[in-house]
């Protein structure tokens, strides 16, 4: 189901503006991964600004919570004033984890866009989801699959040349 997305002009589909935002996740994820981190990157959106963006930056911050999602979350908040982001929409290159997944339901943010699956550590539709849950307070609407494969390829290089 096509929601539409604020900030779209008559020119730009919606399915455009979607790629447009999860390109600048993955410019976030190749900033993180040239930084030796792992290449996970984020978009938080507004009305069809962008308020936040971030790459990982556990390593950087010595912080294991300094993950892209939970970074945009708190600039956003900041930028804000407010620990709810209801109408907002976050773009990130991998399936959130448990953390994250978490942080994404207290913050109320409205649609979770993400490209590639994480089959072993994602929380929303891998792993526990989450949003299945009677424990989560809310549930974001999802969207999987976008830049999927250009999310897949960046973590799958990354990951390789370390075992190399």
């Amino acid at each position: 189901m096509e929601h539409p997305t604020a900030g779209a002009g008559p020119s730009e589909t919606v399915n455009e503006r979607k790629a447009s935002f999860m390109e600048m996740a993955l410019e976030e994820a190749r900033k993180a991964e040239s930084c030796g981190e792992v290449p996970i990157g984020a978009i938080l959106v507004h009305d069809g600004e962008v308020l936040a963006r971030a790459g990982n930056r556990t390593i950087a911050d010595n912080d294991p919570t300094a993950h892209a999602e939970i970074l945009v979350i708190r600039q956003a908040c900041a930028k804000l004033g407010s620990q709810r982001l209801p109408d907002c929409d976050l773009y990130v290159t991998l399936e959130p984890c448990p953390m994250c997944a978490a942080a994404i339901s207290f913050a109320r943010i409205r649609r979770l866009y993400y490209g590639a699956a994480d089959i072993k550590g994602g929380a929303v539709e891998s792993g526990p989801r989450l949003y299945n849950q009677t424990i989560c307070h809310h549930a974001p609407e999802v969207y999987s699959g976008i830049s999927e494969r250009q999310s897949a390829e960046l973590l799958k290089f990354f990951f390789q040349s370390r075992r190399e």
